[in-house]
């Protein structure tokens, strides 16, 4: 009778949970992994552990690819009226969504939780706030994000007579660093002082560094329609690129693929690089000798972009997608997850209070190159975001790569890319500032 008992009671257990996951939300969620492969497993391992924890939901984690890639496919599902209920997008791209009226405000999300938006962006780095906020509303909450950093090889600088613990701070510092550092054997160069990305993307961010650690604004952060290429402070970010490969020849010609960086980097074929947070446990796992980073050098000023991904809610879901949407954002942000995934990956943990976690302090301590980015944090600015980000960006970076490949000099490649900026910015800003009242 006992075991009948038994056997009755877990059909009914079974039945109500089989009731459970049909009663389950389901929800997908495109997130791009732009900096290293296996972080697009650890990505799927956390979306197992949500809906573990979970049930009443049910999170299906769509790869796509990378940051530029996820945007075509996000715009791709909303015009096809399968909008995800959550993706992580570029924190750039968050200005051209809410132009586009694509994405929805999370204030009332907030609010319903007991949080004013202030209280709710309080808990995040106040340096990732504006690219998280558009015209005073929250359209994207800070997941992963970083800066660009200089990492260098503690050996190389040894060999040439340059010590590990004064890594150059000032321009001037940069070039002679990387003139002792470059090794040639006759014409050929068997280690480059330096070397930095030239493919889309990491290119304009680069660039956006040199600028504004130049004194530079880049853009104007309360009006999508101004970029500002043509300016002194990015001729000079320019000319210290074209220097440092011509001039100097302590750089390769030519725009360099991150890989190739990369496989300089760890094979000693290039001292110095510059790269992503987020790329720090790629590079702590895969370098073989000893390697530093430290803080992009300035010529005016510390200042970097921060870079990254924020998680945002397309428009045109269910209210119950929208609610698990919510809570997937807030459990992929919280302290415990936040400070795992910057361990995981290198990418720094947007939740304040992730640093207060005795793992992430016992991390931190084995790892202090983690910390130079957080230290770095206290002199980030929001990365630059107008209407038609891709695009304008593009502008950019297509005449730094003829600079590199020596086909164009900075002062008319930077008329080049002004115009073709301004061009593409043109309807914006006939439709806003321009559109005066008659």
């Amino acid at each position: 009778m006992k075991f009948i008992k038994s056997l009755v009671a877990a059909a009914a257990l079974s039945a109500l949970s089989a009731t459970a996951a049909l009663a389950a939300t389901k929800i997908d969620m495109f997130f791009p992994v732009p900096v290293d492969g296996a972080l697009a497993k650890e990505m799927q391992n956390l979306i197992v552990r949500f809906n573990k924890e979970n049930p009443d939901i049910e999170v299906t984690g769509v790869y796509t690819g990378s940051y530029d890639e996820t945007d075509i496919k996000t715009r791709a599902a909303i015009k096809a009226g399968k909008p995800p209920a959550a993706v992580i997008m570029s924190a750039n791209f968050i200005t051209q969504y809410h132009i586009d009226d694509l994405i929805q405000p999370l204030d009332s999300f907030a609010e319903a939780d007991g949080k004013t938006p202030d209280a709710f962006m309080n808990q995040f780095w106040p340096a990732l706030h504006g690219n998280a906020r558009v015209d005073g509303k929250i359209y994207g909450v800070p997941f992963h994000n970083s800066t660009p950093l200089l990492y260098y090889n503690v050996e190389a600088f040894k060999e040439a007579g340059l010590d590990p613990e004064k890594p150059p701070v000032t321009w001037t510092d940069w070039i002679t660093v990387a003139k002792k550092l470059t090794k040639r054997d006759g014409d050929k160069v068997t280690r480059w002082g330096l070397m930095i990305p030239g493919v889309y993307d990491t290119l304009g961010w680069t660039m956006s560094a040199l600028n504004m650690s130049n004194g530079g604004q880049y853009y104007n952060p309360d009006f999508g329609g101004e970029i500002y290429y043509d300016t002194p402070s990015m001729l000079g970010a320019l000319t210290l690129v074209d220097d440092l490969i011509h001039k100097y020849k302590v750089m390769p010609e030519g725009a360099t693929q991150m890989p190739t960086i990369n496989n300089s980097f760890f094979g000693g074929q290039a001292a110095m690089i510059i790269a992503s947070t987020g790329s720090l446990s790629f590079i702590r796992q895969s370098m073989k000798t000893p390697y530093k980073v430290a803080f992009i050098p300035r010529n005016l000023r510390n200042a970097v972009p921060i870079g990254g991904a924020s998680l945002i809610i397309p428009k045109g879901n269910s209210p119950e997608r929208d609610q698990a949407a919510w809570k997937l954002i807030k459990w992929l942000t919280s302290p415990e997850i936040a400070g795992g995934w910057s361990r995981f990956t290198g990418y720094f943990a947007p939740n304040k209070a992730a640093y207060d976690l005795p793992e992430m302090k016992s991390f931190l301590a084995e790892h202090p190159d983690a910390k130079v980015a957080l230290d770095q944090l206290a002199y980030a600015r929001s990365w630059f975001a107008t209407y038609n980000t891709t695009a304008v960006r593009k502008a950019l970076e297509d005449e730094v790569q003829a600079v590199m490949s020596g086909k164009k000099k900075p002062a008319a490649a930077l008329k080049a890319a002004q115009a073709n900026a301004d061009q593409l910015l043109r309807p914006y800003v006939e439709a806003t500032a321009l559109n005066l009242p008659e």
